[in-house]
């Protein structure tokens, strides 16, 4: 099966492109010079008040861009397609904020774990800069009936948050009373979706097939599976099996929805559903809510955060009170929040009236210092081995949600060619790893950007004092800790860690008087394959595969064989004759 056909200029630039396009189309929007970044333009008006920021994935328009404007969000940082964004960009758009003048920032992240990783990454930073920030993390998906590790996903209610928290801010509530209030809005609502289709990232096939009979209840916003799939029936039916899921008291993430309640109601259109397929489904709604009992007391229908062309609907239920009905009817210039009527839907006179029969219708480099041959022979090895990989890496991740493992690693892999090819590497190991880490972070994305920048940025930390083989087997057991400790994955858990743990249990060997080195690297990477080849029999804990269930993972986790694929490249670039030479001089 061939690509999907997308109008773009090129896929690597399409985020950028678009973005640059919906400014272009909005005065009170601008751009962040270097970086992905959207802002208002009158920041000189957020003089002594609180600042929003929130972000993602590009491929959710207009989620995030389309929300930034005076009553909602201040900022968004926008990733790749289906790709969290850089840490070095959330920051850039913290710094903004307090040099505009701002009392503090709220970052409204989506709760996914590339989100999580770099928004609170650039929140510690900021923090160390002395910038009054915290983070709001939403997740609102009812879909699944026993909790995940990973949590609840962040769906289209992030939406209803960042109009809450515009409101707040525009009236100048402080950051420590924002926090409080949205935390326990996000509370009280749910959100299940259902698809018809697939999408795909630009230049990749499908993230996964559906017979023309059926479709996909609670899948995720970047096509990750659901927790079944099922006939098609009638809009009423899927209706009604959606929001009897999301209320069912059952499930860990019911929405506790008694009659006389009084909500707001979101039909968020997926990207590739017809507005008269829209209308249908947001009529079965409005119909099935007020049969229970229910008070709709505003009702929102339009495309708020979609999944690229996915053919699919959200249903976003939210209790209300009157003060969170005033903030979401405050004012707002933010183009894609939509202004329904300022009136209960429920109670309203529906009349039927025939038609007429005549109606007409900066980049910062390693210092220059003398150039490590055999570093880099090792890192270009790397780079051709995860080239080659692209294809079949984003084949694997398929299984798991969006299937762009490949192509981020591509990614990383041109990055760091460009570099090399910029100027020569560092001799010292730790600079080496560090420099590294600051260009995965910025230039990877995504949740293995992070976790790369994470391990590297703490395997160099012990070899800022010694650079000996055993030094060497304490950076990767540093490494390590690190991704384990803000990842939250563990060795068994279906990631890249089984096969970095099997390896460093062999490279411990290296602490041992007269170690082999690279006899040893050769059995840390036997263990390191073996153990990614093990994933598909494991049930994955962490990352989006985490929502899939388990028979449907036949294949090797994509992260655990790429880390095995590193390792094995790493070792071929040290094993040619100049390089074994470079080494027994070194150690």
């Amino acid at each position: 099966m061939q690509a999907s056909k997308k109008l773009v200029n090129t896929i690597l630039g399409c985020a950028d492109d678009s973005l640059a396009g919906i400014v272009a189309c909005n005065p009170h929007l601008q751009l962040l010079q270097g970086h992905r970044v959207a802002l208002r333009s009158d920041l000189e008006n957020l003089q002594g008040k609180v600042a929003l920021i929130s972000g993602g994935g590009s491929g959710h328009e207009p989620a995030h861009a389309g929300y930034v404007g005076k009553g909602m969000l201040t900022g968004v940082v926008a990733g790749p397609v289906f790709t969290s964004p850089a840490v070095g960009s959330i920051l850039a758009a913290i710094r903004v904020m307090k040099d505009a003048g701002a009392v503090g920032t709220l970052l409204i992240v989506k709760n996914y774990t590339g989100d999580r990783l770099n928004f609170g990454l650039a929140l510690e930073q900021a923090r160390a800069e002395g910038i009054d920030v915290d983070m709001v993390v939403v997740g609102d998906d009812s879909a699944f009936t026993k909790q995940k590790k990973a949590g609840r996903r962040g769906l289209c209610g992030t939406v209803l948050i960042h109009k809450v928290a515009g409101a707040l801010a525009e009236a100048g509530v402080s950051l420590k009373e924002i926090v409080r209030k949205v935390t326990a809005v996000k509370g009280q609502m749910g959100t299940l979706g259902v698809s018809l289709s697939p999408c795909s990232v630009p230049g990749s096939r499908p993230t996964f097939q559906l017979a023309d009979d059926e479709l996909e209840l609670g899948l995720g916003i970047h096509g990750e599976a659901g927790v079944c799939r099922m006939k098609i029936t009638s809009a009423n039916q899927i209706v009604k099996i959606m929001l009897d899921h999301m209320t069912n008291r059952s499930s860990d993430s019911h929405l506790q929805l008694r009659s006389g309640a009084s909500v707001v109601l979101v039909v968020n259109n997926l990207g590739g559903l017809s507005y008269l397929e829209l209308g249908v489904v947001a009529g079965s709604a409005v119909h099935y809510l007020e049969r229970k009992g229910v008070q709709i007391s505003r009702a929102f229908v339009g495309s708020f955060m979609t999944a690229l062309e996915m053919a699919g609907v959200s249903l976003t239920v939210l209790l209300v009170d009157d003060e969170i009905l005033s903030l979401l009817d405050s004012d707002t210039t933010a183009v894609a929040w939509s202004q329904p009527a300022k009136v209960s839907v429920t109670g309203q006179k529906r009349e039927r009236i025939a038609p007429k029969e005549d109606f007409e219708e900066e980049e910062s480099f390693p210092p220059e210092v003398p150039s490590s041959p055999y570093m880099r022979q090792a890192l270009e090895k790397v780079c051709d081995t995860l080239l080659s990989l692209q294809d079949k890496l984003n084949d694997l991740d398929r299984a798991a949600g969006d299937g762009d493992c490949g192509s981020t690693h591509a990614r990383a892999a041109r990055a760091i060619q460009e570099w090399l090819n910029a100027r020569p590497l560092p001799v010292d190991p730790s600079k080496l790893l560090s420099s590294l880490a600051k260009l995965l972070l910025e230039k990877m994305g995504g949740s293995s950007g992070a976790l790369y920048g994470l391990f590297l940025t703490a395997a160099a930390r012990p070899l800022r004092i010694d650079n000996d083989l055993p030094a060497w087997s304490m950076a990767i057991d540093a490494g390590i800790k690190a991704m384990m400790q803000y990842g939250g994955a563990a060795p068994g858990d279906r990631t890249m860690l089984d096969s970095l743990c099997a390896a460093a249990a062999e490279l411990r060997a290296l602490k041992k008087p007269n170690a082999n080195a690279l006899q040893i690297l050769a059995k840390a990477v036997q263990k390191a394959e073996a153990a990614a080849e093990s994933t598909k029999n494991m049930e994955a804990a962490a990352g989006r595969a985490s929502y899939i269930s388990s028979s449907r993972l036949e294949q090797p986790d994509p992260g655990a064989v790429a880390a095995a694929a590193i390792l094995r490249a790493v070792l071929e670039g040290l094993q040619t004759k100049t390089s074994r030479s470079l080494i027994q001089n070194t150690v």
